[in-house]
């Protein structure tokens, strides 16, 4: 679910009339995406979200790319995303009169979002933009990510109108018998068994959260929270505990996995998965957090290179 760090992503803006930070919060339906990341000849978030702040009306212009909380594979659904970007100011330029602007030298943030959602398609909404406070990084000075997984265990399978967004499992599952299995895996672990490994990315992450709940007769949600994920984590713990509800593996199975750190192949389909929201410290916090957030990611990028 995350990325591995980089020293050449963009400084926090600062000094008047150089750059400016905006904080873009968003929902998309990934059903049709190839992922956040943009990428050759695929459809991705990233990429129809700046191709649609590049056809603003003149203004305040692109700086360089949006950098968001968390990356989702494809066909991961985000309920409350966050990116930001960096953009230059008007600096005192001459200015139309359909393109009105703040006091700093920003575009109507308001009607900035409207014309985002004239532009973007139906399956993206931008619910907010904003000045982001000093010291903001929308990657780095998060501090928790909060997943939702949603399961059908109904005999028939899922209603159509959620079989976007909601796995079909006809075996019954056992929400007690998952808990249990969950709370072994709770806590700082190396999560390599659950984890599709990347070059240089550690898999070292702490659990802070991971329950099920029976919300209806026969639909269930997973609740997940951690400060970062690494990628497939999320959905490889369901897949395991999912086998744990339906008595094909015993209870202490999900934990003898993380213990071996040998890739468990057990992995759910990523529609039923959605990043609900993204936790960032007060604003007095925030610029400590992306510069520990970005030692703590090269200092373990340095030890786990070969």
């Amino acid at each position: 679910m995350t990325e591995t760090s980089s020293r050449s992503e963009p400084a926090i803006p600062s000094g008047e009339g150089g750059l400016a930070r905006l904080r873009i919060d968003l929902a998309y339906d990934g059903t049709d995406f190839s992922g956040w990341a943009r990428q050759p000849g695929r459809r991705t978030v990233q990429g129809v979200l700046e191709d649609a702040l590049s056809k603003q009306p003149p203004g305040a212009s692109l700086a360089g790319s949006v950098v968001v909380a968390g990356r989702t594979d494809a066909g991961v659904h985000a309920a409350g995303q966050v990116v930001h970007v960096d953009v230059t100011r008007f600096a005192g330029e001459t200015h139309s009169r359909t393109t009105p602007v703040s006091p700093d030298g920003l575009p109507d943030l308001d009607r900035a979002r409207h014309r985002l959602n004239r532009v973007l398609p139906a399956d993206v909404r931008v619910l907010r933009v904003s000045r982001a406070p000093a010291g903001f990084d929308a990657r780095f000075s998060a501090a928790k990510r909060h997943y939702r997984y949603q399961v059908s265990d109904a005999p028939w399978g899922v209603s159509p109108l959620r079989r976007r967004d909601t796995l079909a499992w006809t075996r019954p599952l056992d929400v007690e018998a998952m808990n249990e299995a969950a709370s072994q895996l709770l806590g700082l672990h190396d999560f390599a068994a659950f984890c599709k490994k990347r070059e240089g990315a550690t898999t070292i992450r702490e659990l802070l959260e991971l329950s099920w709940q029976r919300v209806d007769d026969y639909e269930l949600h997973m609740s997940v929270s951690a400060d970062a994920f690494c990628h497939s984590m999320v959905r490889s713990l369901v897949g395991a505990l999912l086998w744990v509800g339906d008595g094909r593996r015993a209870v202490n199975w999900p934990a003898e996995v993380l213990k071996s750190r040998e890739r468990s192949s057990v992995v759910a389909p990523a529609h039923g998965l959605t990043l609900v929201k993204v936790d960032y410290p007060p604003d007095d916090q925030l610029a400590l957090r992306a510069e520990k957030t970005r030692d703590l990611r090269d200092l373990n990028d340095v030890e786990r290179s070969r």
